[in-house]
This record gives structure tokens, C-alpha cells and sequence, in this order.
């Protein structure tokens, strides 16, 4: 009777981690599309990801760096002070989104250019995004608002 208590356990706990690990892989495989990374434009430009990568990258429009083609498609350039990374954009643009102001763009990094699928813009005139901040912060162009 004890002997069969005892295969009864093991049987339990030999099953309880068979689930756990194949639950475990199965929401790996399922959050593997939803991680996007944020990379600054220096990271970018130092290490190039993979074409398939999705990932999101975050800065400051540059001046005078905003063009729209003839098929509405949106290009402009995207800065932390130390590198610029030219952005192709084919939507609608937040009504927020200008130059000199921040942002950051989901997409992946095709020859060179970033492929944007979403771009995000500021909330209001004193918001950034933090990893535009952080980014800003490191390459030392970041500065405070004023009047807050």
C-alpha cells in the first residue's frame, strides 16, 4: 500500500512538471511576436538588426526632414543628437507628430531605412516618451521643459 502512495506521488509530481514546462513554452512561442525592443538611433546604427526583426525605435524628428511622396508615402529622419536613421512611414501620421518633436515608431530596419508600421507621437507639448528620454539623456541632448 505505501509503495503505491509513493508511485501515486511521483506519478503526480512527474506530471505537474510535464505541464508546467509545456505551459511554460507555450507562452514563450505566443509573447514571442508581442516583444518589441527599443532601440535608440546610435544602437541602431552600431548594430544593425535583422531585417525580420520587429522592434521600436524612438527620437526626434529632425527639421526640415519631412517629405511625402507621390504614393503618400512619409519619410523623415529620426535623431538622439548622435545619429539620424531615415524612417518611410505609409498611414496616417498622429496629429501631434512634427519636427524638433518626439517619437517612436514600431517597424523593422530594412537596407538601411526603418520601416515604420506605427508610429506614436508625443500626448501633449510637454510629454515624451521615457525611452526617448533615456535615449536623449545618454547621448547628453536632452533637455528639460521649460514653463512646467
Amino acid at each position: 500500500m505505501k509503495g503505491l502512495k509513493k508511485q501515486r506521488r511521483i506519478q503526480i509530481i512527474l506530471v505537474t512538471a510535464v505541464a508546467l514546462l509545456i505551459s511554460t513554452g507555450l507562452i514563450g512561442y505566443a509573447l514571442q511576436d508581442g516583444i518589441n525592443f527599443f532601440r535608440s538611433p546610435t544602437q541602431v546604427a552600431e548594430a544593425p538588426p535583422a531585417p525580420t526583426e520587429t522592434f521600436r525605435i524612438g527620437g526626434l524628428v529632425e527639421e526640415g526632414s519631412i517629405q511625402i511622396g507621390d504614393d503618400d508615402r512619409i519619410t523623415f529622419v529620426v535623431t538622439d543628437g548622435n545619429e539620424s536613421i531615415e524612417v518611410s512611414y505609409l498611414g496616417v501620421l498622429p496629429d501631434l507628430f512634427s519636427e524638433g518633436e518626439g517619437m517612436v515608431g514600431t517597424g523593422k530596419y530594412i537596407d538601411g531605412v526603418f520601416q515604420a508600421s506605427e508610429i506614436l507621437a508625443k500626448h501633449d507639448e510637454t510629454y515624451m516618451p521615457v525611452e526617448v528620454i533615456d535615449a536623449l539623456k545618454e547621448q547628453g541632448v536632452y533637455q528639460e521643459p521649460s514653463g512646467s
